[in-house]
């Protein structure tokens, strides 16, 4: 039988002895351990020391950092931050359009591309890629072969690829191909209104014509805005301001009236063929406001092929080139005349054929004389001697101050760019010398553009007022509203509406028994004057040989309104003359003219059986 666990009995724990040897040892080892155990103690105490000293030498300097990054450098800081979270950007906006008065659009913006070529990427052959592309970019196949082996990448195949083409270059799904899109100045017209639109270079800035004198008001206004951008370079539109991609509807409109103006150009063309003429022009002008209905010259070029055309043509001649307006001047001369009262409307002079002026002799063009005729017939047979004798009777110095009155010597007021000023000899010259007066009377020893001609004979046609000829109309939205008209100066009253018209009348005497008459066109009244004038050479003196052949007509003639000028430069053969080579073509245009501007007849029409 086992005893019960409290009945058990333990030993009391006795601690070992130690022999006297052993207590002594243990002393002396302690005696010996005691400065160890305190070193590391030391150790620790110098290691928390430098670690507290560095965080405070830390804290110390990022207080520092802080202070001088938050207060120092904070603004500027602030506007670099900001710099790099916005961006400034100037919105692409499309040129105005530039339309006629019916609104057929002369000029516009459209979406083209740029098409590069890399070499190194084609998948098919150089061959199979030139075949491909030939007959969309209108390229020769073995051109564009000869090009890819010439290059292996950023081959620049056309800068102007219509949308169109541009569309089915895409379809061709041709690695190596790439298009950028951008925006091109467009002439649906071509040639036909370059003269007075001009063209746009590649910097999209304009060189000739309206697209230069009123590039202000083609351009349309667009402020830089700032937008945020994100972390990865996008744009926010959410921070865009309210309507600044918001572009006007306003459009240039132009006193051109198309269909007039391609019947224009087709007479000049045709009668520049027939007489191998160098150059010529016409001009149309409604003389009661200086509104330009046509103005075309010839040769032109095409402003959207612009690089490949001679520089000289960008320049429009009739308001950058001068020129001796020979006998269209003397309608003018005689309402000068008419104005100053020394001459009555049917006075009587002797044109014996020639006349000395000092140490000059001054002959008709025919060399021929006319007898006795009348201011109308001296108009009709364009008699320089009867010329001389009416201005003989004015003063030089009043005849001077008249001419400089009509404008000439003085700069055209006008929208086209270019213009320059007419000559006129010095008045101390022309008071002097009776030869100035005497040559200036039939249209010589001066010069002028033909724009300031047409100027100065609309002042017959509209009572005797010089208006400012114009091809601008204003700024017009879609629904035909104008929004802006240019200010032109105030109509100046030359001369009477009674001498206008006088002198009006005796130019149809030019038509219709005179010079003029390959212009007459049945049942309409028109003035007109035919001229045939040497021509100045820039060395002094007249060109031998060279002649400017002109016709200037005003209709109709119970009511004038409208001018219509033709000049050929240089035509060719022995019959060429204002009345046969300018007064055709001035008959074309009228014949234009009537229908569109609804003319009716002055007077019934004959039937032919």
């Amino acid at each position: 039988m086992q005893k019960s666990p409290s009945r058990l009995k333990f030993k009391k724990f006795q601690k070992p002895e130690f022999t006297r040897k052993q207590r002594v040892s243990q002393k002396v080892a302690m005696k010996t351990l005691a400065p160890n155990n305190q070193e590391p103690i030391a150790n620790s105490k110098t290691r928390l020391l430098t670690v507290w000293g560095l965080l405070m030498a830390a804290g110390v300097g990022l207080a520092i950092n802080v202070y001088n990054l938050q207060i120092v450098q904070g603004s500027k800081l602030t506007q670099r931050a900001r710099n790099q979270q916005m961006v400034n950007l100037r919105p692409y906006m499309p040129r105005r359009l530039v339309v006629d008065r019916n609104d057929n659009v002369l000029a516009v913006d459209r979406p083209v591309h740029t098409l590069y070529a890399h070499p190194k990427l084609f998948k098919r052959t150089n061959e199979e890629i030139a075949d491909r592309l030939a007959l969309i970019i209108d390229r020769n196949p073995a051109d564009l072969v000869k090009i890819f082996q010439g290059q292996k990448s950023g081959i620049t195949l056309t800068s102007a690829l219509p949308e169109e083409l541009a569309d089915r270059v895409r379809r061709l799904n041709l690695d190596g191909l790439e298009m950028i899109p951008k925006y091109s100045r467009y002439y649906p017209q071509d040639d036909l209104v370059a003269d007075v639109v001009g063209y746009v270079d590649i910097d999209r800035r304009g060189q000739a014509g309206v697209e230069y004198s009123q590039e202000k008001w083609l351009e349309r206004t667009v402020k830089t805005v700032r937008l945020s951008r994100a972390g990865n370079g996008a744009l926010m539109p959410d921070y865009a301001p309210e309507g600044f991609l918001n572009s006007d509807d306003l459009r240039m409109q132009l006193t051109i009236d198309t269909r007039l103006q391609r019947a224009t150009r087709t007479a000049l063309k045709e009668q520049l063929e027939k007489f191998g003429g160098k150059r010529g022009a016409v001009i149309v002008m409604d003389a009661m406001d200086g509104s330009i209905l046509a103005l075309a010259s010839q040769p032109t070029y095409n402003p959207n092929q612009y690089s490949q055309a001679d520089i000289s043509l960008f320049k429009n001649w009739t308001v950058a080139d001068l020129y001796e307006p020979g006998s269209t001047f003397k309608p003018l001369n005689v309402a000068i005349a008419l104005e100053n009262g020394v001459i009555k409307a049917d006075d009587v002079f002797n044109d014996s054929g020639a006349i000395r002026i000092g140490t000059h002799t001054i002959r008709n063009a025919q060399r021929n004389g006319y007898g006795r005729i009348n201011i109308a017939q001296i108009l009709q047979n364009s008699s320089n001697i009867g010329m001389v004798q009416m201005i003989q009777r004015l003063k030089p110095s009043v005849y001077y101050n008249w001419l400089e009155r009509l404008g000439l010597g003085q700069p055209l007021d006008s929208d086209l760019p270019f213009t320059v000023s007419g000559t006129l000899k010095s008045q101390e010259k022309f008071i002097n010398s009776p030869i100035e007066a005497a040559t200036t009377s039939f249209g010589q020893g001066f010069s002028l553009t033909p724009l300031q001609l047409v100027q100065m004979h609309g002042a017959l046609a509209n009572g005797g007022k010089l208006v400012t000829p114009h091809v601008v109309r204003g700024l017009i939205d879609t629904k035909g509203q104008m929004h802006y008209t240019p200010n032109h100066p105030a109509p100046r009253q030359i001369f009477s509406a009674a001498t206008s018209q006088k002198v009006v009348e005796m130019m149809e005497t030019v038509v219709t028994v005179g010079t003029g008459k390959p212009a007459k066109i049945p049942g309409y009244r028109i003035a007109g004057k035919t001229g045939t004038a040497q021509k100045a050479s820039p060395n002094g003196g007249y060109i031998v040989g060279a002649r400017i052949t002109s016709f200037v007509a005003i209709l109709p003639v119970e009511s004038p309104r409208y001018v219509v000028l033709a000049l050929v430069d240089e035509p060719k053969g022995a019959n060429a003359y204002g009345s046969t080579v300018a007064a055709p073509i001035v008959k074309s245009v009228m014949e234009a003219l009537i229908p569109i501007e609804r003319l009716a007849p002055s007077q019934p029409i004959e039937q032919k059986p």
